[in-house]
């Protein structure tokens, strides 16, 4: 159950770009959860699972040695799920998904190329998060930065947006 929960149903054994992948596997997950539910819900969601994840991850680092193992993409779905829980705020209901006016699309997958972005380049306390934090606290916690920024950035960018179509 472990292996399984920490490499988000075996997502993370993707021979290529396994956080990819996993974040992939998030975003429809957490979009459905905030159509179905709301911003709240993600959020509590991501931090329970935050909260589990370390402490699966520290027994596996524990076992294995291995700090970070790539296989390892739980991380990619907190943050992930911060990104959206906090960027596309809104309720929509199924028939409103695909409608760019109300912003849930647009920001969904701009949350999911800024969290990958955040979460590949590791700016600022992300990469020292990173590199200086250790063991489950370590893993996730880049990412859950990474994801708060994805998701405030995705928010500023889509109100950006809706103040230059009110200009013109």
């Amino acid at each position: 159950m472990n292996w399984f929960f920490i490499t988000l149903g075996f997502s993370g054994l993707a021979p290529k770009a396994p956080g990819t992948v996993g974040t992939l596997v998030s975003l429809p997950l957490g979009m459905l959860i905030l159509i179905y539910f709301d911003a709240r819900t993600l959020f509590l969601a991501s931090l329970l699972i935050s909260i589990i994840a370390i402490k699966s991850i520290n027994k596996y680092e524990e076992k294995s040695g291995i700090h970070d193992d790539k296989r390892i993409v739980i991380d990619e779905l907190a943050g992930m799920w911060f990104a959206l829980s906090v960027s596309p705020a809104i309720s929509v209901g199924m028939g409103e998904v695909t409608s760019l006016e109300n912003g849930f699309l647009i920001q969904s997958i701009l949350s999911f190329v800024l969290f990958r972005y955040f979460d590949i380049a590791k700016p600022s306390i992300i990469g020292r998060i990173d590199r200086e934090v250790k063991g489950g606290i370590g893993v996730m916690g880049d990412d859950i930065i990474a994801g708060f920024a994805a998701g405030i950035m995705s928010s500023l960018i889509w109100q950006a947006w809706l103040q230059i179509q009110t200009m013109t």
